[in-house]
């Protein structure tokens, strides 16, 4: 067997049978086939039709290289150590089709594709198997293994000969052939794989759906991409010890002593109030919803999330922080994926006032890596689905009614114990795919009445989505009647995470007649609605009618979600505890939304952040924002919390 090495002692094997010997061109020749080969097997193993993404990679040649170029530099390297091709690329089939199959996986359990940091998760891994009823695809994995053990014997019967330059025949010229291989390698992950710009000019049916990137992109591609992603960039003009600055002050203890349960409830919208839906009162899916806008303690609106259709572990971080996903790096698609240090949060604010604080959430710990960020947020309790009991499930997800129920019996948990409660529940049974199967085989989804004409797949959708969104305003409904026959003080929050995912390239929306808003793209796009409501204890006890009246909340425009969290603080007494949420509160009354490029000003609109230089009321915004970014910047990387 040779290729940069020497020729190994012959096995018995080859006794009997001859052993035809590759030239280098040869040995290179087969090498790139073998590559493209492995490339589409592994593009084969993803759950889309190879056929989809060959489509893609025909309309974007560049694709193809970008996937194959990888596999064909660990194929070198490989062939270098074993000294043989066939043999080199019998391990890289295995690895890369290997990673393939558990993105396939991962994408079908929990709609999230496998990434680099994923190899160095085990405990995850090992979680994921054990939760989940994990149909593996039996027929792939067939395949995979016979490829791969054809492969070696391939390699058993062809070998390469000697490497023209004697001196570079032994494991020495081995081991520089693998390196030298290696370090391409790295170098354009580091480069051109890292690159945004590249990433981001391939046309895809929904850029801020992950898996559908991937799928489209090709898996290849994506899993090099993403070793470069979810950097932190440092603002123009950080100062350590100008941030530090800013982290004086404040006193604890002046809030008021009310309850405050939080719920972000997955993929819950009001799209169903728009003009292209017919509901009338006896079949409104959002009655609760309704009933409290219109409730003398309660205060509503919408909140613009960071991302469309996805991301609800990006708008935890905003609600809870008070930070923006989208500001902390251009790179930046999940920020828990950034977080690993304790920071200040709601939990921190309200420990910090002796509340009890908790975050619950029916799906694993390991997800989003949750187990871990909310214990550096500072929750002192953290439930996740293998602690509940008796699950109950519609479908695969665990109901919101069930969440309901899980809610009271912890917060009569906290009232034996003698401690107000600040909890932050993230529900989960409203997640995507709107499939006819959701809720299993048969299910009978009430009609939508439309006014407008839509295609059977987006009606399709809409049942599916409209049914869960009539349970989360029953889940609503139910923590209200709860609540309000409670004695103790108790302020509900209740909000979507992000719109629901109604088809590529926004298809329901378009069939809906909504992305014909000129603020659609900017704003409409990420806006859920909120509500806050008190009971009569809770009005009473913060004087409800002032204390909402001072908040200076915008009646007709929206908030940032970043900003949800301070107003809560404040609208409890809290202003003083925190000097960053105090900050976020005034920024908050100078621009309602800070979005991306977009922004809302008091009484001027939509603006854009490049127009604000022409503007005399973007001045003070202007001036705050960079501090908003450096303050994050700060208390990611580098403040100690006590």
């Amino acid at each position: 067997m040779y290729f940069f090495g020497k020729d190994l002692p012959p096995l018995k094997i080859h006794k009997r049978f001859p052993k035809y010997r590759l030239s280098l061109p040869l040995t290179l020749l087969a090498a790139v086939l073998l590559a493209g080969a492995i490339t589409l097997l592994a593009l084969w193993c993803q759950p889309n039709a190879l056929r989809t993404v060959l489509a893609h990679l025909k309309a974007q040649p560049l694709l193809i290289v970008l996937n194959a170029m990888p596999i064909g530099l660990l194929l070198l390297v490989c062939t270098c150590l074993f000294r043989n091709v066939f043999w080199g690329a019998a391990l890289v089939n295995l690895a890369v089709c290997g990673l393939s199959i558990a993105n396939r996986i991962k994408i079908e359990v929990r709609d999230e594709p496998v990434f680099p940091r994923d190899l160095g998760l085990l405990k995850e891994v090992g979680s994921a198997m054990g939760s989940y009823d994990i149909h593996f695809p039996i027929k792939v994995i067939a395949v995979v293994v016979l490829v791969t053990f054809l492969l070696l014997v391939l390699g058993v019967f062809v070998g390469c000969r000697p490497f023209p330059v004697e001196k570079l025949r032994g494991w020495l010229g081995s081991l520089l052939g693998a390196a030298a291989s290696l370090g391409v390698l790295a170098a354009l992950i580091l480069t051109v794989y890292a690159s945004n710009d590249l990433y981001n000019s391939f046309r895809v049916s929904n850029a801020y759906y992950i898996p559908s990137v991937f799928n489209e992109l090709g898996f290849p591609y994506c899993f090099c991409h993403q070793f470069t992603t979810y950097p932190i960039d440092r603002p123009e003009g950080f100062s350590k010890a100008e941030a530090a600055a800013w982290e004086t002050g404040g006193q604890a203890g002046q809030g008021k002593p009310v309850h405050v349960i939080m719920v972000m409830n997955e993929a819950f919208s009001d799209i169903t109030d728009g003009p292209a839906f017919a509901f009338d009162e006896s079949n409104d899916p959002l009655s609760s919803l309704h009933a409290l806008q219109n409730d003398p303690h309660a205060l509503s609106g919408h909140i613009v999330v960071p991302g469309f259709a996805g991301g609800t572990a990006n708008t935890e971080f905003d609600v809870l922080t008070g930070m923006q996903t989208n500001a902390l790096s251009a790179a930046t698609t999940s920020a828990f994926r950034v977080v690993n240090r304790d920071l200040d949060s709601l939990f921190r604010v309200f420990g910090g006032d002796g509340y009890h604080t908790s975050f619950f959430h029916p799906g694993d710990d390991w997800f989003y890596n949750r187990e871990n960020v909310y214990r550096w947020f500072g929750a002192e309790e953290t439930v996740f689905a293998d602690e509940m009991e008796s699950l109950q499930y519609k479908g695969r997800w665990v109901t919101d009614d069930y969440m309901a129920d899980f809610i009271e019996g912890k917060f009569e948990e906290a009232l034996a114990q003698g401690q107000p409660l600040f909890n932050y529940t993230t529900t989960i049974q409203n997640h995507m795919s709107y499939t006819p199967d959701k809720y299993g085989e048969g299910y009978d989804f009430p009609d939508v009445p439309l006014t407008a004409a839509v295609t059977e797949q987006v009606e399709i959708l809409l049942k599916v989505y409209v049914e869960g969104v009539r349970d989360a305003d029953a889940m609503l409904g139910r923590l209200r009647d709860y609540f309000a026959a409670q004695e103790e003080p108790v302020v509900l929050v209740f909000f979507g995470d992000h719109l629901p995912y109604l088809g590529d390239n926004q298809l329901g929306y378009r069939e809906l007649g909504m992305t014909e808003d000129r603020a659609w793209d900017a704003l409409t796009s990420y806006e859920t609605p909120y509500v806050i409501w008190a009971n009569d204890a809770a009005a009473e006890t913060l004087d409800w009618e002032s204390a909402v009246k001072a908040l200076d909340l915008p009646e007709n425009d929206p908030i940032s979600a970043a900003f949800l969290g301070a107003a809560v603080l404040e609208l409890t007494g809290r202003a003083g505890e925190s000097p960053w949420f105090d900050f976020l509160n005034e920024l908050r009354r100078t621009a309602p939304v800070v979005q991306k490029n977009a922004c809302l000003l008091p009484d001027a609109g939509l603006c854009f952040l490049d127009e604000l230089e022409k503007d005399s009321r973007g001045q003070s915004l202007l001036e705050s924002l960079p501090k908003w970014r450096k303050w994050s910047y700060y208390k990611l990387r580098y403040k100690e919390v006590a």
